[in-house]
């Protein structure tokens, strides 16, 4: 298992943004970063997640994907109820609607991720391989709308 791998596992450490985001520190993170909350879909209580903006189509439009495949939890609960909210520069818990993109959409996505980012790219490829067996480029990506 590969360092990034395995830090991906590390609970506290991938949670700790979590934090700073709340502390609405996120600006820390450029754009590159953003905080989603959504609701669980069996407790219907608030859950929150850090993850990587792959792309910003418009400025009330953010792309991320879904690194773990459809197994995240924070996939699985967008499948039940889209609404969620988004923090992500100076924006703070800002309403959004989620909606998984097609096949079409997500290849064109990774065409132009691959183009801007070749060294992300490349070591996104090797963990997402190694942790659930599949290229970043089948895994599920999300379009955030903020409303």
């Amino acid at each position: 298992m590969s360092i990034t791998s395995t830090l991906l596992h590390t609970r506290w450490l991938v949670r700790a943004p979590i934090w700073l985001f709340r502390a609405r520190l996120g600006f820390l993170f450029g754009g590159r970063m953003l905080l989603l909350e959504h609701t669980g879909r069996t407790t219907g209580r608030p859950r929150y997640v850090v993850l990587e903006a792959v792309e910003h189509p418009a400025p009330t439009r953010v792309v991320v994907a879904s690194g773990f495949g459809i197994r995240s939890q924070w996939f699985q609960n967008l499948q039940a109820d889209q609404r969620c909210r988004v923090s992500i520069r100076r924006l703070h818990q800002v309403p959004a609607i989620a909606r998984t993109v097609t096949d079409e959409e997500r290849a064109a996505i990774v065409a132009r991720y691959r183009s801007h980012h070749p060294r992300a790219y490349a070591e996104l490829s090797g963990v997402t391989e190694e942790t659930v067996g599949l290229r970043i480029d089948e895994v599920p990506y999300v379009e955030l709308t903020l409303r």
